[in-house]
């Protein structure tokens, strides 16, 4: 959902504001995103002392998928 999410809003993201849209805590949220770095999904840009998310195409195209999935669905 955290893919969806980023999708969503095409904006940069910080991981805090993402873990409430996904309502999870922070930390959990820190440990998804960094499994989806390794599988080239998002990645990290750093701004300072703060984080950015942002989707790769990769991650883009796997959060597109999610999406008709749960539309075919309900």
């Amino acid at each position: 959902m955290m893919l969806v999410a980023l999708k969503r809003i095409a904006r940069v993201r910080y991981g805090s504001i993402l873990a409430k849209e996904v309502d999870c805590t922070y930390s959990h949220a820190v440990k998804i995103l960094q499994s989806l770095e390794r599988l080239g999904l998002v990645v990290f840009e750093k701004k300072g002392r703060i984080k950015l998310i942002k989707l790769t195409k990769k991650g883009s195209e796997v959060a597109e998928n999610i999406e008709n999935i749960r539309k075919t669905i309900n």
